[in-house]
């Protein structure tokens, strides 16, 4: 069975709720939508306090080339826009709507019919994409419809659909394939067509048979579209350890997918990529995981964008008293919340809620030059250098050392036996690294 080569560990699957199925989470009174919920530029602001708005209407336009729409997930009256935190812990502008029924935008098809015509042209999938605020949803939030427009001289030759999902607790993928499977298999036809490939391939690890065994049997319905069951390794989620896993091509050090003639997109995106074609929805909601050993209902909720965290676990039986930490995602490169009251963003994976035991961090002792972080990296990076390196201020050979090419996966830090913060100092560093990088092109 396939999987990548270099690196890669096995924390506790912890999959809670893989067999809760989806249920719709009332819709909250107050909502907050920051209006940059991507990798890119910030969008601009298309409405004004006081403004009445529908679900689905456009609120913050996404003008520059890497950037993305954003829509009311609500219907009801702007009461003020401001900053506020969100998932990320950083301050975004926002805007808060006082919440009046829920009207949708008329285009908005809401009925249960599944539409497999694909009547688009390449271009028009690929500027309705735009339209519609879709993002990379697997984290990294990064605009779809670039990531569709291949640059001249490259080639896109395979789709790469990541079913993998091995970050621990998570399973709102897993559940979107088993309940939304044909719908997926659309959107991955539409992807198809706006890249101009052939083939697509579905990468799923056998720890989600149940998914494997019923897309394969729905993908004998569609040209082009496998599905590749693969072995359960951590991070094999990440873009170019699925692509080492399912082609055995290898991206170069700060390239792109593109590169070796893929392209790569989450299993919740090519779900949002039909419901934007194929019923004229925007991404205004998504599927979310809250979950964590005491909580007393773990669940999968689809969440409109810009509720807050707080009502979800209140909806799936209140924070439990043994609570240490609440992390937006998983255990490994989740990002602990500091308020209950941050909302949903389109990059919102899951809630999981830890234990006082599993959030305490264990002493911190000197490094005993094991190389157990170097054996895990599945970049092939030296983690205990590029710490030291940060930790030091030596960011100049910390990008010689390719700190850059860390994809912030954990792994170094989970397997260390000093208990070193490893993933901590790397962040610091790629932080200064990218500031210096981006200055030096703009002088």
């Amino acid at each position: 069975m396939k999987t990548f080569k270099i690196g890669g560990v096995h924390p506790e699957e912890n999959k809670l709720t893989s067999d809760k199925a989806i249920e719709f989470l009332a819709i909250s009174q107050k909502i907050c939508i920051p209006v940059t919920q991507h990798l890119g530029t910030p969008s601009t602001l298309v409405v004004e306090k006081g403004e009445s708005i529908k679900t689905g209407q456009l609120i913050a336009k996404g003008d520059a080339f890497i950037c993305a729409n954003v829509h009311s997930s609500v219907s009801g009256k702007i009461s003020k826009i401001d900053t506020a935190i969100d998932t990320s812990g950083y301050k975004k502008t926002s805007v808060f709507i006082d919440v009046e029924g829920d009207i949708w935008e008329e285009t908005i098809d809401r009925t249960n019919t599944i539409n497999k015509d694909i009547l688009l042209s390449k271009e028009e999938i690929i500027a309705k994409i735009k339209d519609m605020g879709i993002v990379g949803l697997g984290g990294a939030t990064f605009p779809t419809h670039v990531k569709m427009m291949v640059p001249n001289g490259k080639k896109a030759e395979f789709l790469l659909i990541n079913g993998v999902e091995c970050e621990p607790y998570l399973t709102s993928d897993h559940r979107l394939m088993l309940e939304k499977g044909e719908e997926i298999l659309v959107g991955i036809s539409i992807l198809k067509k706006a890249l101009g490939v052939e083939k697509a391939i579905i990468g799923i690890e056998n720890n989600k048979s149940d998914a494997i065994t019923y897309l394969t049997k729905l993908a004998l319905n569609f040209t082009g579209i496998e599905v590749h069951a693969l072995k359960i390794k951590y991070p094999q989620g990440a873009e170019k350890q699925l692509i080492k896993a399912l082609l055995n091509r290898e991206v170069p050090s700060g390239k792109l997918p593109i590169e070796v003639g893929c392209v790569v997109s989450n299993i919740g995106t090519a779900f949002a990529v039909y419901e934007a074609i194929q019923k004229n929805k925007p991404l205004f909601e998504r599927v979310v995981s809250i979950t964590g050993k005491s909580l007393k209902n773990p669940s999968n909720f689809m969440v409109r964008i810009g509720t807050p965290v707080i009502e979800l676990i209140e909806k799936a039986g209140g924070l439990p008293d043994d609570s240490g930490k609440v992390n937006s995602g998983g255990p490994m490169m989740g990002k602990a919340l500091n308020s209950l009251d941050v909302p949903i963003v389109k990059g919102t994976s899951g809630i999981l809620i830890m234990t006082r035991k599993e959030s305490k961090r264990p002493e911190i002792l000197n490094c005993i030059r094991c190389g157990k972080c170097i054996t895990v990296c599945p970049m092939g990076l030296e983690p205990y250098l590029l710490a030291q390196l940060a930790e030091n201020g030596n960011f100049e050979t910390s990008e010689k050392e390719k700190i850059m090419d860390c994809m912030e996966c954990g792994s170094c830090q989970f397997t260390c036996p000093s208990s070193r913060p490893l993933l901590d100092y790397v962040r610091l560093g790629k932080n200064k690294v990218g500031l210096i990088i981006r200055n030096r092109a703009n002088n």
